[in-house]
């Protein structure tokens, strides 16, 4: 249902059919109907999708998502030009604030597929009232009217722009035109390659993230923290600190000491001048291999295989992964006695708002959140440590602070993708695979529940929600209740450790490491079955579409060609979110400590993809995450401490780490989008690791390899 807001100005709405208690992988709900409602809404109905045509001519759609890169702003953008027939350049789309009800989760691959419809459904709604109130303008049919790059046209060429009809079309209960959205078959924008409307602003520096915001009187704040995770503030000898140039502040909070000063130098300077004693947190006495020992210990069990049967089993490791996006955590808070307004990107803005609210002493009504367009998340953002953090901060110091943490702060003391250990067993008979176990163990988080870095019990609701990404552990094959592959019985069992650490959803969640070894084990047991790695997959998979971005990767990358002694292919698929991809890899692993990926070659099916170049950037982007999590990226545990703290020895890749030649196809589809964001990471990883294989002889068991 759309409904007409009560406005001077043309202003329309649509709920968006997402819950966001169940928004990872939630189907989207009907948002539109053949002919929109009478009903006139006074004031902006908190859960809709809202679009006004102002009279400059603008139209603007205030976005209940956050842009972290991922390029959902241009994508919206394109929806509503395509409906309005207006003209990219005049649409705007600015992040909402924190609602009060509704959803806003950003997450789950599932911004494109929960917007398609009400945003389409929104601009055609729109569209037919510009159209009726140009034909009464110009006592015309509006059947003989159309529309082009943000006005109505007559037959006889006079135009009017949609600017000068938005008060008129606000007054329209009945439009004379259908406000059905298009068919595919005549989309114009949709479905073809589009630059990002904010690239220029990124390339320049317009773009604002919050580091370059300028609130009033928010003062730079950084804070020391202890050397271990969940260390505590046992003393502190402030005096050298406070008597430096520029220091307004210094606080103690449960998570380190807080610097308030005029400056990032000032505040660094400072935060090293202060003479801390450090109690050590709680997992002091741990390292890497006692982590890994208790991760083994708690896989559950294999079971007994199938009589008659042989085995192909393989034991997986995976390490602890930073999200390092490239722009720091980064927080402006103003906290005084009546009332909070903060600014910073975040994929959860309501659960944000509620935990802070607690956290000062404040009704959540008090409690006002500008979502800030953030520079990389790949899942960090949905936990808003630094908000807390900053809120705290300023409420102690009476004053409003801009909270930056550090590259080292975010890496050392911020939240990571968890440790895990996998046992799979794929038994064969008779040249197939009739059985598949797939068992695991990941280390869980008792973060919120020993309240580490000053958050908690009060982020404990949002560890529990956000912390996997809102979607429980899966066993098996992840793709469908009957796995990805025609194995037979599949089955799976998930166990875990916890330990008071700060994990957090890292880019395809559980995906990124399951799928990672269970296309290890396709690819040994093609090879124990004496198959080749992709027609085996073909003889297996169950669905058609996974078995053509398959038959799209292998052709497109020409899967089978000879290759120098220590080079070799790779291939894996994953099918996630209403979605489905395949990649091939070629790797040089001549030096195996030094192995470089040279191609790579994707096909996507994610129905219609709005933005075929955004697409394309998301899909190269898992490529490099597949290249860094198998080959070099990796945190340590060391005494209850993370060894790395920045890119000198978080080793992500970099240029020279990048494959030379990238491709990437994406499948003709007319059905609606499914999610894009995550989908490639399995498959990619799956690939790097197959290929290093096949390239060195070996069988890769500890990711990454060369940790």
């Amino acid at each position: 249902m759309v409904y007409t807001l009560a406005a001077s100005t043309l202003t329309v709405a649509a709920p968006i059919g997402c819950d966001g208690s169940s928004a990872e992988g939630a189907e989207p709900a009907a948002a539109h109907t053949s002919a929109p409602s009478d009903v006139v809404v006074t004031g902006a109905d908190e859960e809709m999708l809202v679009l006004e045509v102002t009279a400059a001519n603008r139209i603007v759609v205030r976005l209940p998502r956050v842009e972290v890169g991922q390029g959902i702003t241009t994508a919206v953008a394109m929806m509503i030009a395509e409906e309005l027939d207006a003209r990219l350049a005049d649409v705007d789309i600015p992040l909402a604030e924190a609602r009060t009800k509704g959803n806003q989760y950003t997450g789950g691959s599932n911004s494109v597929s929960s917007l398609y419809g009400p945003a389409r459904q929104l601009a055609a709604t729109a569209r037919a009232r510009l159209v009726t109130a140009a034909a009464e303008r110009w006592h015309l049919p509006a059947r003989t009217l159309r529309t082009r790059d943000t006005t109505v046209v007559a037959p006889d060429g006079r135009s009017v722009t949609f600017g000068s009809l938005t008060a008129s079309a606000a007054r329209i209960r009945r439009p004379a035109v259908s406000s059905k959205p298009k068919p595919a078959s005549r989309h114009r924008v949709i479905g073809r390659p589009t630059t990002r409307i904010d690239a220029r602003d990124i390339v320049t520096g317009k773009a604002r993230y919050a580091g370059d915001l300028s609130v009033a009187g928010a003062k730079p704040t950084v804070v020391a923290r202890p050397p271990t995770l969940g260390g505590k503030v046992v003393s502190v000898d402030d005096r050298a600190a406070r008597a430096l140039p520029g220091v307004r502040a210094v606080v103690t909070i449960a998570g380190g000491v807080a610097v308030v000063a005029d400056s990032f130098h000032h505040a660094f300077k400072a935060r090293d001048a202060l003479r801390i004693t450090w109690a050590p947190g709680p997992l002091a006495a741990l390292s890497d291999a006692a982590i890994r020992s208790r991760l083994r210990a708690a896989v559950p069990l294999l079971g007994t295989p199938l009589l008659g049967t042989r085995q192909v089993t393989g034991e997986f490791e995976f390490a602890f992964v930073s999200h390092a996006p490239m722009e720091v955590l980064t927080a402006v808070a103003d906290v005084r006695a009546d009332r909070a307004e903060l600014w910073f990107s975040s994929q959860t803005p309501m659960d944000a708002r509620d935990v802070i609210a607690s956290a000062v002493g404040l009704p959540a009504s008090k409690v006002r959140v500008h979502v800030i367009r953030g520079g990389g998340s790949f899942g960090r953002r949905l936990n808003y440590d630094a908000a807390i953090e900053a809120a705290l901060i300023s409420k102690a110091a009476h004053r409003p602070v801009k909270l930056m943490w550090s590259r080292a702060d975010d890496i050392r003391h911020g939240r990571m993708r968890p440790a895990s250990h996998h046992r799979i067993r794929a038994s064969h008979a008779g040249g197939r695979v009739v059985a598949f176990t797939h068992v695991m163990a990941s280390v869980n988080e008792s973060y919120g529940k020993e309240g580490l870095s000053g958050q908690g019990g009060v982020t404990g609701r949002a560890i529990t929600t956000t912390s996997r990404g809102g979607r429980a552990p899966a066993a098996g094959p992840l793709s469908s209740d009957d796995g990805l592959y025609n194995f037979g019985r599949v089955s799976g069992d998930l166990g875990g450790v916890e330990l008071a650490m700060p994990l957090g959803a890292w880019r395809s969640v559980d995906s990124g490491t399951m799928r990672t070894a269970e296309e290890i084990v396709v690819d040994e047991v093609a090879r124990n079955l004496g198959k080749d790695p992709v027609a085996f997959r073909r003889t297996t998979l169950r669905n058609k579409a996974v078995k053509a971005v398959l038959d799209k990767a292998a052709t497109a990358g020409n899967w089978g060609r000879t290759m120098p002694t220590g080079q070799a292919q790779g291939v894996a698929v994953h099918e996630e979110y209403g979605s489905c991809v395949a990649c091939l890899v070629e790797i040089d692993a001549t030096d195996p400590k030094n192995a470089r990926v040279t191609k790579v070659v994707m096909a996507a099916d994610v129905g219609t993809a709005v933005n075929p170049r955004g697409l394309e950037a998301q899909l190269m982007g898992t490529a490099v995450d597949g290249i860094s999590t198998v080959l070099l990226a990796g945190l340590h545990i060391d005494r209850g401490a993370v060894r790395e703290g920045s890119f000198a020895d978080f080793h992500y890749a970099r240029q020279r780490h990048a494959p030379l030649h990238f491709e990437a196809h994406i499948m003709p589809s007319r059905r609606d989008p499914g999610g894009a964001g995550e989908l490639g990471v399995p498959a990619a990883a799956g690939a790097v690791a197959n290929a290093y294989a096949r390239a060195t002889g070996s069988r890769p068991r500890r990711f990454p390899i060369n940790f």
